[in-house]
């Protein structure tokens, strides 16, 4: 396995509000054991590959069934 870091931005658009769905991505993004660093305008993931690309899928499948 290997250490990646990645910078993650999410707009969820036409939705009534916006924290709702951020908030669920940090969640699973903690869930899968990953170092989160929310900033203003995007969030740095740190961890390992698998858990950051795993992490990253769950969070877009949540919000993008979430609405438009």
């Amino acid at each position: 396995m290997v250490g990646i870091a990645a910078q993650v931005s999410l707009y969820p658009l036409r939705q009534e509000a916006l924290s709702p769905a951020i908030d669920e991505a940090l969640q699973i993004f903690r869930d899968h054991g990953l170092d989160v660093e929310p900033g203003a305008m995007s969030t740095m993931i740190t961890g390992e590959d698998i858990a950051v690309f795993a992490a990253l899928q769950e969070a877009f499948r949540l919000v993008v069934g979430q609405g438009p």
